[in-house]
């Protein structure tokens, strides 16, 4: 456990657009996160909760356009799969978000630097991990 606390957290990133996906996973890793993603909910369902040397899920960022009316059920059965954490949804402009556990809800238009100042508040990275760059 003293372990888990020194390791940074993961957050796992659900969208199936793999550029943006690709772009937003090497952002969170250049401030110090360890940040893996998934194309959809099923895939999602292969994260561990726990793994060698990798901190816990501690965020979940999710894209709208990945939540089929099917893949609600399935992606809340695997958000408490991994103990039940925080959740960012990157909803549609023009659509309302879908009822669900979300901490906050980013519309669109946004950056990159707008999710990754998002997670920097939800889940502060400890000393050591968090590195010099600004947030926006």
């Amino acid at each position: 456990m003293h372990e888990e606390l020194e390791l940074p957290p993961r957050v796992v990133i659900v969208m199936s657009d793999q550029w943006r996906r690709a772009l937003l996973r090497a952002a969170l890793r250049e401030v110090g996160y360890d940040a893996i993603g998934t194309r959809g909910a099923r895939e999602a369902a292969l994260i561990l909760r726990s793994a060698p040397d990798r901190g816990p899920v501690r965020l979940l960022v999710v894209d709208q356009d990945t939540l089929g009316s099917q893949d609600i059920q399935l992606f809340l059965s695997q958000r408490q799969r991994l103990g039940n954490p925080d959740v960012i949804l990157l909803a549609r402009a023009t659509v309302a978000p879908p009822d669900g556990p979300w901490r906050t809800v980013l519309r669109r238009p946004f950056s990159v630097a707008d999710v990754v100042h998002t997670v920097r508040q939800i889940i502060p990275l400890a000393a050591g991990h968090e590195l010099d760059l600004p947030d926006r």
